[in-house]
């Protein structure tokens, strides 16, 4: 049975990837940790010299937290109805990605489900900064499902790849059963720097294509262009139902998600977004 954890803050951008959870995992016997952190953020110095004062405020946030959860947690039952599917509510006073840290240790969490708001142009940021720091602090799967993004079955998927991956990377597997249980293509795309692959990377290239060889797959190389470009021109000459990456911290991966990228790069939170982390990850 697989655990995933949903965290929300009650919007509609967090109700819609909870949503898209539950479709995503239709098939599949799941446990959906249903998680709301809360910190009280308004503390003054007159609360702060009062102990009843202060607890009394906790304790209202957590009953607005609870309520909040249970209200998400019928919605959903309501909606879809799914024998296959079982929830667990939590209520935390604490700090959200400290939380999601603890949890996925405690509870053997498979895969964190959250929902982004994405690129703006004002922010000029990849994704939503809980997003963004959660993919870098908890080790862990994280599928971010773009704001208003309306559910597809992930019958193309794209991975792109600088072929320096882990062999023994626990988390490729999902990649796998993605695969398999929606019955999908792997597009695996390299982008073409003018050097040719080494001896290791032709390793990896050959690695993945007996990994993924009972799933439909294919190879593709980008040529004049970054990765991100790479990836735009992919989407605009196939449609692409979802994204996957390693998150690689030696990679280009890390350079393009945690620096600011100055062109609108909306379009690559158009669809739902599925970060892997390396096994070696720290």
């Amino acid at each position: 049975m697989k655990k995933i954890l949903l965290p929300t803050d009650f919007s509609e951008n967090a109700m819609n990837a909870l949503r898209y959870a539950m479709k995503f995992f239709e098939k599949e016997s799941c446990t959906f940790y249903l998680l709301n952190t809360f910190t009280p953020a308004a503390y003054n110095v007159g609360i702060m010299a009062d102990s009843y004062s202060a607890l009394r405020l906790q304790e209202i946030v957590r009953d607005n937290s609870e309520k909040g959860l249970e209200r998400i947690e019928s919605s959903l039952q309501k909606e879809f109805n799914n024998p296959k599917h079982s929830f667990e509510r939590i209520a935390s006073f604490n700090l959200l990605v400290m939380e999601m840290i603890d949890l996925v240790e405690t509870k053997g969490i498979d895969l964190i489900v959250m929902g982004t708001q994405g690129a703006t142009g004002a922010k000029e940021v990849f994704l939503g900064t809980h997003t963004t720091y959660t993919i870098k602090k908890v080790k862990c799967p994280v599928l971010a499902v773009p704001s208003g993004f309306h559910y597809e079955a992930p019958k193309e998927i794209l991975f792109p790849t600088d072929y320096t991956l882990n062999k023994t990377n626990p988390y490729l597997s999902l990649i796998k059963e993605i695969c398999k249980d929606h019955v999908a293509r792997l597009n695996i795309l390299n982008v073409y720097y003018g050097e040719p692959l080494s001896e290791e990377q032709e390793g990896i290239k050959d690695f993945l294509d007996h990994y993924f060889e009972e799933n439909a797959h294919l190879f593709h190389i980008a040529e004049n262009t970054d990765v991100l470009g790479a990836i735009e021109t992919f989407q605009i000459k196939q449609k692409i139902n979802l994204l996957v990456m390693i998150h690689n911290k030696h990679s280009f991966f890390e350079n393009m998600l945690f620096k600011p990228v100055i062109n609108q790069v909306a379009y690559h939170t158009n669809i739902p977004f599925l970060v892997i982390p390396s096994h070696n990850n720290t």
